[in-house]
């Protein structure tokens, strides 16, 4: 049965646009629902007022299923959050939401791209590592609840691809 309703997701048109206002209750559910110390919808707003920040939204039938969140400051980007809602994972959504934001992040100069993610998170580590990702230290305990290393990965773009 579940698996003819991700089939059934699969079907629906994906799209991929800035975040907004009106989106951050739902994206504040998921954002629960995938991170122990969530960010609140007022830490989202904040930062969607800002002119160097990129936040976007996937939507499926008009509902929020994923976001992503950067700060692109001096030619690096901090992405500050990955999630896609559980019932929609696995079909290509956040590779989705990352190609957006590789293309936004570059319009505002935008070289490279950086994360933490958790150790243990093998999934989230294997998508990154497929987005061109490369491991490049780690963070000793940088997560709480419960505490765990972080893996610091960095995507580099060649030289020029601005132009």
């Amino acid at each position: 049965m579940r698996k003819k309703k991700r089939q059934k997701k699969a079907m629906c048109k994906i799209v991929i646009r800035r975040m907004q206002m009106e989106d951050l209750p739902e994206v504040c559910v998921i954002e629960k629902d995938n991170f122990s110390l969530p960010w609140s919808a007022e830490s989202f707003a904040e930062s969607l007022e800002k002119d160097y920040t990129v936040f976007l939204t996937a939507l499926a039938g008009g509902q929020v299923v994923g976001y992503v969140g950067c700060y692109c400051v001096g030619g690096e980007g901090e992405i500050t959050n990955v999630a896609v809602k559980e019932s929609y994972r696995r079909m290509g959504i956040g590779g989705m939401l990352l190609e957006k934001l590789y293309e936004e992040g570059r319009t505002l100069g935008t070289e490279e791209f950086f994360l933490e993610v958790r150790e243990s998170n093998e999934a989230a580590i294997g998508l990154y590592t497929r987005q061109g990702f490369v491991k490049e230290g780690i963070r000793k305990n940088f997560y709480e609840q419960p505490v765990e290393n972080a893996v610091i990965m960095w995507k580099h773009f060649p030289l020029g691809i601005n132009e």
